[in-house]
């Protein structure tokens, strides 16, 4: 079972690396091929065979059905060829989910009829949004929009997530008689998510002075937006984010709370365990317990998957097989990934499934297994160490003391402050001023754990950030492998060899007098990163926005982090619109930063300022930094942007920032030639006032790249743009359809640009 289920793994996580989906075509011939396996290990059960035949024809036929099961999942998601995103539709349909309320929107999910069932919308009602309730049905006047999220390296795929929860389209609300409420949830229609909303709504009226509230609604009903940042960079710093998930640990913790009051309670009953003996009372208890909890939860993804790992090894328990675990193991593992091949997606699955198999590598079948609370740390430690290369690929980044903090903070919140905040949750169904005694109970005993945690967080040391080339991780997880399995087991004494080059600094992939641009996809807006042997120049952070999405935390930092850096040598802001300076904050809370040089750097004293203004210049590795716009005391506006010429023996690269008008007059004439750069980034997104010939003919790029929103409202860039830099020969390349964009700018070697990130990190489900 175990081949099995590792090739059902591979074939399914195959089919999701795909960049465009393979046609039905490919499911005759993945079933074909696969009739040689199933063959052959029929065969192989009544015939003397080599041991490893039957594990090897087992495995091949895994990933052969694996394949051919997450093709015909894929195939099934609803086609958004229909989409049209300049025209309106009126669509009637039902609430699906809580909606998330903040300051200027209200998001939703909405499911619609379809010719193939029900189709699900993430629906955003911007403005003064009415009341809306799960379950309600409404008629609204949307603006469709196929799904379209940043691509960056590291960043986050938010048309990968949509993918996982199911959702065909995104929409905006447009204002219009249509939108009204057409019926009142009743009866079972949104049933679980109105108790839901009512125990939000019921710690939300109750919250006086409660430091931890978002943190209790987390825990009751997987509610995470009321969670407040500073405590996300704690969790996040020490490991313990997982608790802020109600998944395996949640489930699995009040799963082992019912089985155990269950036993108890069944043995004392005359002649119960005659009738059922106690581990089947027990198990169904488990069941129960676990399916009410990922209810409260609201059954997402990854509440889904715990309960289906819970009710495998349940009946693991009812069938007697526990002496199994790596069976059990692969039967949930394959079940999951039947119920969603999409779980492959989400870091979670991969986290969830690695933490259980490290920690059977390091407990099961042993002689003298730890028990108490040497298991207690043994876990904790083997974890940590266990999920490492898979926390390096999927955040860049691991928690040094997440040991020190989940030791303590798992038992804690798990027996402590979940319990009594479920409690809470039930009397808040009542009435909220019930629920209150217990949620500050709760609140109270979060805040004994939360003094623990953020001490570790506080540590100098608490993260681990590291960027490392794929071969390194691949070795490293071979090694702990080895590390974890018992005494004797060939190779072993390899592990900390194959472990060696994850800890190894990686040289500069940088020379000296070399440049490397990215200019990273941030919308409508501008984020670009200047490398250098050994520093590095962040020129602008993106957007905010009063959603809450910040590309400076949610773009710029993670592709920082990704490549690898760990300090900001300088931030530049060319000025203080948001599109450019929105994410600024964001960069200077999450790295050291060495030096702000811009404008709106005075308006922060964290680090020191530095004025954008004409005649600056410094060298770092042999490539000089000149600022050429704009003169002494001007304002901070699109004219008077900073403008900073990149050059080094390999080329220039000039970054203009919003320049346009008087700001490039005055630049073209008191910069002249030094205009002249290899590559160009187009000034304000090429709107038709900018980059005009003139300007176009003193700089004289190669290339033009240009950061901009797909199908942006302000039509950037510009056709009259276009058509400028058509008519000199110059090449435009644009994020909104190619994703992050990286340049390398080598002595001795011509200009290296490969394809954007849309295309090079495409999967099926992106758009083009």
């Amino acid at each position: 079972m175990p081949a099995i289920a590792l090739g059902f793994l591979l074939g399914v996580w195959t089919l999701q690396q795909q960049p465009h989906l393979p046609s039905f075509a490919w499911l005759a011939v993945v079933l074909t091929a696969a009739l040689v396996p199933a063959v052959a290990l029929y065969r192989l059960r009544v015939r003397n065979h080599p041991r490893w035949l039957r594990p090897v024809a087992a495995f091949l036929l895994g990933a052969s059905a694996g394949f051919a099961w997450a093709l015909i999942d894929a195939r099934a998601h609803p086609e958004d060829a229909l989409i049209d995103h300049r025209a309106d539709v009126v669509l009637d349909g039902r609430i699906a989910s809580l909606p998330v309320v903040s300051d200027h929107v209200t998001r939703f999910l909405f499911d619609v009829a379809g010719d193939r069932g029900p189709r699900r919308i993430r629906v955003s009602w911007y403005g003064d949004a009415p009341r809306v309730g799960p379950g309600e049905a409404w008629r609204l006047t949307l603006r469709l929009r196929q799904p379209r999220g940043y691509m960056n390296p590291g960043g986050f795929d938010y048309e990968g997530w949509l993918r996982q929860q199911g959702v065909w389209a995104v929409a905006s609300v447009r204002p219009g008689q249509e939108n009204r409420r057409l019926a009142r949830a009743r009866g079972g229609d949104g049933l679980v998510d109105r108790v839901r909303l009512r125990i939000v709504e019921g710690f939300r009226d109750s919250s006086d002075g409660r430091t931890f509230n978002g943190v209790l609604m987390a825990l009751a009903v997987g509610y995470r937006p009321d969670i407040s940042d500073a405590h996300w960079d704690v969790f996040l710093a020490t490991g313990t984010n997982h608790l802020m998930a109600i998944s395996g640990l949640h489930i699995g913790l009040m799963a082992g709370l019912g089985y155990g009051l269950a036993a108890w309670f069944w043995r004392r009953i005359p002649g119960a365990p005659l009738r059922l003996p106690v581990q089947r009372a027990g198990a169904l208890a488990a069941i129960a317990t676990g399916l009410a909890y990922a209810l409260l939860a609201g059954l997402s993804v990854p509440t889904q998957r715990a309960l289906v790992m819970l009710s495998v090894a349940m009946m693991a328990v009812w069938l007697g097989r526990t002496g199994r675990p790596w069976h059990v193991l692969s039967v949930a593992l394959v079940a999951v990934l039947l119920l969603d091949p999409a779980a492959t997606l989400g870091a979670g699955f991969w986290l969830s499934f690695g933490a259980v198999a490290v920690i059977l590598l390091a407990v099961a079948g042993r002689l003298r297994a730890p028990s108490g609370w040497q298991a207690a740390v043994t876990i904790q430690v083997v974890v940590a160490v266990g999920l490492t290369p898979l926390l390096l690929i999927h955040f860049n980044q691991t928690s040094v003391v997440a040991p020190l903090a989940n030791v303590a903070a798992v038992p804690w919140v798990g027996l402590l402050v979940v319990p009594v905040t479920l409690l809470s949750a039930v009397l808040m169904l009542i009435h909220p001023a019930l629920g209150a005694l217990p949620a500050d109970l709760a609140n109270w005993l979060m805040g004994i754990v939360w003094w623990w945690l953020d001490v570790l967080a506080g540590l100098p040391f608490a993260r681990w950030q590291a960027a490392r080339p794929a071969w390194t991780l691949w070795l490293a997880s071979v090694g702990i492998v080895l590390w974890l399995a018992p005494a004797g087991m060939p190779g072993r004494v390899l592990a900390p060899v194959l472990c060696l080059p994850l800890l190894w600094p990686p040289a500069p992939a940088i020379p000296e007098g070399g440049v490397r641009l990215t200019l990273l996809d941030v919308g409508q807006g501008l984020a670009a990163v200047i490398q250098t042997r050994h520093h590095t120049l962040v020129y602008d952070a993106g957007p905010a926005f009063p959603s809450g999405l910040d590309t400076g935390d949610a773009v710029v930092v993670p592709f920082l982090r990704h490549a690898g850096i760990r300090r900001v040598d300088r931030l530049v802001i060319s000025h203080s619109d948001n599109d450019h300076a929105g994410g600024a904050a964001s960069v200077l809370a999450r790295l050291p930063v060495g030096a702000v040089k811009g404008v709106w750097g005075r308006t922060q004293d964290r680090v020191p300022t530095l004025d954008c203004e004409r005649g600056a210049k410094w060298r770092w590795d042999g490539v000089t930094f000149r600022v050429l716009h704009p003169p002494p005391h001007w304002g901070d506006d699109n004219i008077s942007s900073c403008v900073v010429h990149v050059s080094g023996p390999g080329g220039s690269v000039l970054l203009p920032g919003d320049v346009d008008g008087l700001g490039e007059a005055v630049l073209l004439r008191h910069a002249g030639q030094s205009l002249q750069s290899d590559v160009l980034v187009l000034p304000h997104h090429g709107a038709r006032d900018a980059a005009s010939g003139a300007f176009l003919d003193a700089v004289a790029p190669q290339m033009a790249l240009v950061g901009a929103g797909f199908l942006n409202r302000y039509g950037h860039p510009h056709p009259e743009v276009i058509a400028r830099l058509e008519a000199r020969g110059v090449p435009l390349r644009g994020t909104a359809e190619e994703g992050a964009m990286r340049v390398d700018l080598f002595p001795g070697e011509a200009l290296q640009s490969p394809p954007g990130w849309r295309i090079t990190a495409r999967r099926y489900w992106h758009g083009e």
